[in-house]
């Protein structure tokens, strides 16, 4: 069970963390909808990426204070790099 509030967690974070990329970088924004999708993939990503790392709770299971920090910054982290890296990506190709 707490395998999936950690992923929750990180999908969550992802996709604030890919919407406040969309608002802070405007040039790169994929409108709500992309900005909201590229986040929670890389949220889930990002979280991913911690617990091959063996960072937080992706790596102990466990839902202490320091795994659901990492979790948050993990998918918020994840959630904002994909969705400026596929709006570049998207700016480069030229709409």
């Amino acid at each position: 069970m707490t395998g999936i509030i950690q992923i929750i967690i990180q999908l969550v974070s992802g996709l604030v963390g890919g919407n406040a990329a969309g608002k802070a970088a405007p040039k790169l924004s994929l409108g709500t909808l992309g900005n909201s999708l590229a986040g929670i993939l890389g949220g889930g990503l990002g979280g991913q990426l911690l617990g091959l790392l063996g960072v937080g709770a992706a790596n102990g299971g466990d839902l202490s204070i320091e795994g659901i920090i990492a979790s948050i910054l993990g998918g918020g982290v994840g959630g904002g790099a994909l969705m400026a890296i596929v709006g570049a990506v998207k700016k480069a190709l030229g709409k």
